[in-house]
């Protein structure tokens, strides 16, 4: 049992998809509840909104807020996860699902991504550590990480996708210039996520070059 709840950006007419939108932000002391108003879970709207409209009515998108910021031992993001995709095939019945995160909703992304019901998993400066296992198999993920990070480190991020290429179709984009927070080329990460989804959930042809390209079989691209 947790205290996460879901909240829906679009749940779409009769939809082929899901989408959940993973939030980052670090701890504030012991087992902080999550406010919708902090910057982190704020922060995922935009892109929230810009899957919904890519999306159009073929994809159910929802925005998780976790029990507790950061990572909580006793109740991680990814059973959070977990939780919700229980609820989300409660409501749209057994669909594919995308997970989409940033910061350390990257991290429970990628560490969640091993569900069967999951096909495509989005990393955005992903808060990972040397010591993540990663199996994801068949899914398809694509790391998305500033070049000036300094929160979540893109050497992490990047050895992590070395590890995973070896038995996962996966994709590794920096974004010049780019910092944690996103604010500078939100337009750039939002759209390879956009991008992304649409284009691993509902095969429809991705804009952006640099996504193109990972989906052609590159693993490693500039943005």
């Amino acid at each position: 049992m947790t205290g996460a709840r879901l909240v829906p950006v679009r749940r779409g007419r009769d939809p082929e998809g899901i989408v959940l939108v993973l939030h980052g932000g670090a701890g504030r002391g012991d087992r902080a509840m999550v406010s919708p108003a902090q910057l982190s879970v704020l922060r995922m709207v935009p892109l929230a909104q810009r899957i919904a409209f890519a999306g159009r009515s073929r994809l159910a998108v929802h925005r998780l807020l976790n029990t507790h910021r950061g990572w909580d031992s006793r109740t991680t993001p990814v059973m959070d996860v977990a939780w919700a995709l229980e609820r989300v095939t409660e409501e749209h019945g057994d669909l594919p699902v995308a997970l989409v995160g940033h910061s350390l909703g990257g991290r429970a992304a990628l560490l969640a991504g091993n569900d069967p019901q999951v096909r495509s998993v989005v990393a955005l400066n992903p808060w990972v550590l040397p010591t993540d296992r990663v199996g994801l198999r068949d899914t398809q993920v694509l790391v998305v990480h500033g070049g000036e990070d300094r929160i979540a480190l893109p050497t992490r991020s990047a050895e992590l996708a070395r590890r995973l290429e070896t038995t996962t179709p996966v994709g590794y984009v920096t974004i010049p210039g780019g910092r944690h927070a996103m604010l500078r080329h939100a337009r750039a990460f939002e759209s390879y996520a956009a991008d992304f989804v649409t284009a691993t959930m509902l095969g429809t042809p991705p804009r952006s070059e640099a996504v193109a390209a990972v989906l052609a079989g590159s693993t490693y691209v500039e943005g």
